[in-house]
């Protein structure tokens, strides 16, 4: 099970985030895929750590696989 990435009711529309946060899942793929580096991402988002970015990357690869697991935080 994915620790890094919870789905919480009522934060950010129950959308996968990064634990602590609410940088949704979604938001680190689109700075990615805009062309952000990953230091560039948590140089603007220090909250953020390189751990924090690659499980998002492989929540996004677990997805696509359809097997995605992750914790209800609460």
């Amino acid at each position: 099970m994915n620790s890094v990435i919870v789905m919480e009711p009522g934060k950010r529309g129950g959308r996968p985030c990064i634990r602590g946060t609410r940088i949704a899942v979604s938001d680190v793929l689109a700075w990615l895929e805009a062309g952000n580096s990953v230091r560039e991402i948590v140089s603007e988002y220090p909250e953020l750590t390189e751990a924090d970015i690659r499980a998002c990357l492989g929540f996004a690869a677990a997805r696509e696989r359809g097997t995605v697991s992750i914790m209800a935080a609460g």
